[in-house]
């Protein structure tokens, strides 16, 4: 390994592949102005400079099904926010509910169940600005709703390949149908956001655990486009049909998503406005990032060699995988446990494991996915602070509860 490393081209894999990832745990680069997006996408730049790889093959390094299928999922929720969707269901649940519990009941099940079929990230994006206006105007303290909007996020995306963006990873790179993700995780969502609401209510036992009712204020008429509502449900509909069908996932977004730019209500730069590009930048980025690493590094032999140090038992591939997508991210550790996973006996069932651990590792802090930092990030806009030692007070053991729950389910 020592020769190895002394050689030029692979000094410098080494070097950049391990540089971008500090960046990408830490967050930033001290001393410039650089993110996680920028990081991956100087990587990519450095490991074809360095000749790791010539132009053409970091071009064909970036999936590009996986990007289209987030591109794809994307557009349809914007379209599903422009429309007014998620503001009338929101005003629909609010005007049923009674009781504290009952509001976070409910809460967990919409963003649980929106986040399985759509880009959890994108659903926290939209839900965080309406719960906060909710629980304000019911006069409840914000903190437990909040986290019931990210953690409840995060496990719902469990459940299928669209769910977030390492599933969407996952799908493309095992080649696992999307009813068979569904089949084996959908148990470890349900009962993932079943342990959610209860933890969340017995931390939070004075606001929840209590006879005290909810008075429900006047609410503001919601604004839609029930058109638009209408034709955006339909394509929703046919598209999650698509997926379970066969089709490819991302043939079916994009096909889908190009449909719903074809509109007459909205001017199609507040849909462009609503795709998270610097994203789609950071997966380009990162694809090619891995690549040279691999390349360079990750001989056929090195894989096999750690890939027989027992990855293929669930508890410890759950482990590592918890671990390493707490350091630096869950997209990333994604990327980089690819070549290990893809040795294994049996990495259909692998690939299963991976995308369980990594998801619900994600609510172990506060840092622990994007997801998160965007309902912390929406939340102080509003003046309200999600605390970290809150939020870790509910996702650690919460993150260990359903790991574990998924070793036992798979």
């Amino acid at each position: 390994m020592v020769d190895l490393l002394l050689r030029p081209q692979i000094a410098a894999a080494v070097l950049i592949f391990a540089a971008t990832y500090l960046v990408l745990a830490v967050g930033r680069l001290p001393g410039f102005r650089i993110d996680r997006t920028g990081a991956a996408f100087l990587g990519a730049a450095l490991m074809v400079a360095a000749g790791v790889l010539s132009f053409p093959q970091a071009v064909r390094a970036v999936d590009f099904d996986t990007v289209a299928l987030l591109l794809g999922m994307m557009i349809v929720v914007a379209n599903l926010r422009l429309s007014g969707f998620f503001r009338l269901v929101t005003a629909h649940a609010v005007r049923r509910v009674k009781r504290p519990l009952t509001l976070l009941i409910v809460l967990v099940l919409v963003s649980g169940l929106l986040s399985a079929f759509l880009v959890n990230d994108t659903v926290c994006l939209v839900l965080t600005p309406l719960v906060l206006d909710v629980v304000l105007r019911l006069e409840r303290p914000p903190v437990p709703y909040l986290l019931a909007t990210a953690m409840a996020s995060n496990v719902g995306s469990v459940a299928t390949i669209t769910g977030n963006p390492q599933n969407i990873i996952i799908g493309s790179v095992s080649g696992i149908s999307y009813s068979h993700f569904a089949g084996a995780l959908a148990p470890v969502a349900a009962l993932g956001l079943v342990l959610t609401a209860a933890l969340i209510a017995l931390v939070w036992r004075r606001e929840f655990l209590t006879p005290a009712r909810i008075v429900v204020p006047p609410l503001p008429r919601v604004r839609a486009h029930a058109f638009m509502i209408a034709k955006t449900l339909l394509a929703t509909a046919a598209l999650i049909a698509a997926f379970f069908w066969g089709v490819e996932p991302g043939k079916a977004a994009v096909i889908g998503g190009g449909v719903l730019l074809l509109t007459r209500r909205v001017k199609i730069e507040k849909m462009y406005a609503e795709i998270d590009w610097t994203l789609l930048l950071m997966f380009a980025g990162l694809f090619i990032v891995v690549a040279g690493f691999e390349k360079s590094v990750l001989t056929p032999e090195v894989v096999g060699q750690v890939a027989a140090q027992h990855l293929d038992h669930p508890a410890i591939l759950s482990l590592i995988t918890a671990a390493l997508s707490n350091v630096v991210s869950n997209v990333p550790a994604v990327l980089v446990l690819r070549p290990f996973v893809s040795g294994l006996a049996d990495p259909a069932r692998a690939w299963l494991v991976v995308a369980m651990a990594a998801t619900l590792a994600g609510n172990f802090t506060l840092l622990g996915s994007v997801a998160n930092l965007i309902v912390a990030q929406k939340a102080r806009l509003r003046g309200v602070d999600l605390p970290f030692w809150d939020y870790f007070a509910v996702g650690a053991p919460l993150t260990l509860l359903t790991i574990l729950a998924g070793i036992w389910l798979l």
